[in-house]
């Protein structure tokens, strides 16, 4: 005996449209005669800030003039060789005890390695890996990333021939800070994730 839900099947076998091929990935792709300026370009158009600095001690130097950061109480900081003086009312995260990530929760403020970055939509790939927990990217209420300056690509197809997904693991292309627009068309910065974001380009991690 024919059902609906069969009659509605067969509609649709019979009204499939025809395949196509795929496209050619043989570009051209997007190039950009200043990746990075067009990374702080597009970073800035949705609500980030970059920030290119000589070494780890002018990381530290900006950070410390920020506002967001000064008034932060709870601090992360997963950078190798980044070290600042905390204010008083500010405590450092020690990572390495911490057994369950829901307990970051209250961090103001993280700073933590980025592998490279992507001009063409100011998107940084994170990997898992180079944290104790990966829901340090997402958790606290503002980011900065710290990225080698000299890791950076045009487009996002150049960004996919640095991955290898030969091994299982974790990672993210994380572009500015939080957002949606689901909510009656209205922009919301911070609605699931970090408030503000902030990526330093770091001229002598480029080798890293």
């Amino acid at each position: 005996m024919s059902t609906s839900r069969a009659e509605i099947l067969k509609a649709i076998r019979r009204h499939l449209p025809e395949s196509s091929p795929l496209p050619p990935l043989d570009g051209p792709w997007i190039q950009y005669p200043d990746p990075r300026d067009q990374f702080g370009n597009v970073l800035q158009m949705i609500g980030g800030r970059m920030v290119h600095v000589p070494h780890l001690e002018a990381v530290a130097n900006d950070l410390q003039n920020q506002a967001l950061f000064a008034q932060s109480k709870k601090v992360l900081c997963e950078v190798e060789g980044l070290t600042f003086s905390p204010s008083s009312a500010m405590s450092l995260v020690d990572v390495d005890s911490v057994v369950a990530a829901g307990t970051m929760a209250d961090v103001d403020f993280a700073i933590l390695p980025g592998e490279f970055a992507v001009a063409e939509n100011a998107a940084v790939w994170c990997e898992g890996s180079k944290v104790r927990h990966r829901a340090e990217y997402f958790i606290c209420e503002h980011l900065a990333l710290v990225v080698p300056a000299g890791k950076i690509v045009n487009n996002m197809f150049e960004a996919y021939q640095h991955l290898s997904f030969l091994t299982r693991g974790f990672g993210a292309f994380i572009a500015g800070p939080s957002k949606t627009a689901d909510i009656e068309q209205s922009l919301v910065i911070g609605a699931h994730g970090p408030r503000s974001h902030t990526v330093y380009f770091v001229d002598q991690l480029s080798e890293r």
